[in-house]
């Protein structure tokens, strides 16, 4: 299994460019269920969860094919309308072809995700929804079936917030029967890519960026061609990266909109931000600043981000407060970082983080995909070697960081 190396304390310096979204291009996949036409979709991360979610839908007949970034689909021949557990395991998002499938041909069969390391994340919403627009559905020794000959618009008013939620009646509701209102949708910019996929395939969809989406369903839907938007979250791990060990480094293939919040606690930390409609600068020539803060829906602050401030802030000047109030168990990371030498105490769902004046490498394990991404900042920041076993985690949401991070500067490497 691989690993990676770290040999910490050097600053960074140069160019990065900031892959696809990964949460916007698993749903955008899952689109290519809606039609029989096909979907040239680009800037699409190479990533583990993408092959899952590619293997999964080739196993039901839909063509794929991948160059690099680019991915061409095409559902012309779809024939088998379930997804088995033995890839749903593997990936939570697996779960968004129930809502095409569904609208499309009139029936489905989905395993359910299971549990998930840091948090239940339950499906309830997605099938509540599907409900009320008038799918049968019952649940079966682990299995969700779904039949409806064609789902009916109706008013959809989700009990919490819920992205993969908002992103599977979206697209249940465009070849829905009549006028969809999905009210306390999801505000995530990958939701409004997804929209925008979904409009320029013919679907009729108002509000997009809100937390009000109205749609008109279409009797069909037809190819597209699509660019996936840039990661916020890659791109907010590497400005946690160059805040914590100190450089001057420039995004390139992102925006600054997509994250405000987490450029304003960046900015607070100390570091000197500038962008354009397609990069932003990142320098740091100083110790950083603790900064508190509480994760919440976008367009607060995201919980993807919290595990790398936590990184950030345990060798910042001061104490923190990092109040975490979307997944309820996304702490794992910090017996890791206390093993690297932080000072982070727990009480309920804040965690306490007293700074200290350096890391010390040491052996730690990743336990989940933003946990990775905490543990690589701290190594980078760390006096001596860090290894990092478990990294199968970073390779679900990240894009070659090794790579990227070695071009700057990083002394990082993979090892067998």
């Amino acid at each position: 299994m691989d690993k990676l190396l770290i040999r910490g304390g050097n600053r960074l310096s140069g160019d990065v460019v900031i892959s696809g979204a990964k949460n916007a291009a698993l749903p955008i996949l899952c689109a290519g269920l809606l039609t029989a036409d096909t979907l040239n979709l680009s800037n699409v991360p190479n990533l583990q969860d993408v092959t899952t979610i590619l293997k999964l839908m080739r196993q039901m007949g839909l063509r794929a094919e991948q160059n690099d970034h680019s991915v061409t689909l095409n559902g012309g021949d779809i024939t088998k309308l379930e997804a088995p557990y033995e890839l749903v395991k593997t990936m939570r998002a697996s779960i968004l072809v129930l809502g095409p499938l569904l609208s499309r041909f009139g029936e489905a069969k989905v395993s359910l995700p299971g549990g998930c390391a840091i948090g239940s994340r339950p499906v309830d919403q997605h099938i509540k929804g599907l409900q009320a627009m008038g799918a049968e559905i019952t649940i079966d020794a682990g299995y969700i079936y779904a039949k409806a000959k064609r789902l009916k618009g109706t008013r959809i008013v989700t009990d919490m917030i819920t992205v993969t939620g908002t992103e599977n009646l979206l697209m249940a509701a465009v070849l829905a029967e009549g006028e969809t209102v999905l009210e306390n949708a999801a505000r995530e910019p990958e939701v409004s890519d997804l929209a925008h996929l979904l409009v320029a395939m013919g679907a009729k969809i108002e509000g997009i960026g809100s937390d009000r989406l109205v749609i008109q369903g279409v009797d069909k839907l037809h190819g597209a061609s699509h660019t996936v938007i840039a990661d916020r979250i890659e791109t907010g791990t590497f400005l946690c990266a160059v805040a914590a060990v100190g450089g001057d480094v420039t995004l390139k293939n992102t925006r600054s909109s997509l994250l405000d919040a987490a450029l304003d606690k960046l900015r607070e930390a100390g570091a000197i931000l500038t962008s354009g409609d397609d990069w932003i600068r990142v320098q740091m020539a100083r110790r950083p600043k603790a900064v508190s803060f509480r994760t919440t829906e976008y367009p607060g602050f995201p919980t993807d981000m919290q595990a790398q401030f936590m990184a950030l802030n345990c060798i910042a000047e001061g104490t923190s407060h990092v109040t975490e109030t979307i997944f309820e168990n996304r702490f794992m990371h910090v017996q890791e970082l206390n093993r690297l030498g932080a000072a982070i105490d727990i009480e309920g769902n804040t965690a306490i983080v007293k700074g200290v004046e350096k890391f010390v490498g040491a052996p730690v394990m990743a336990t989940d995909l933003r946990a990775s991404a905490s543990l690589v900042i701290a190594g980078l920041a760390a006096q001596g070697e860090t290894l990092i076993e478990r990294i199968y985690h970073l390779d679900r949401g990240y894009d070659r960081m090794e790579n990227k991070l070695s071009s700057i500067g990083a002394r990082i490497e993979r090892v067998k």
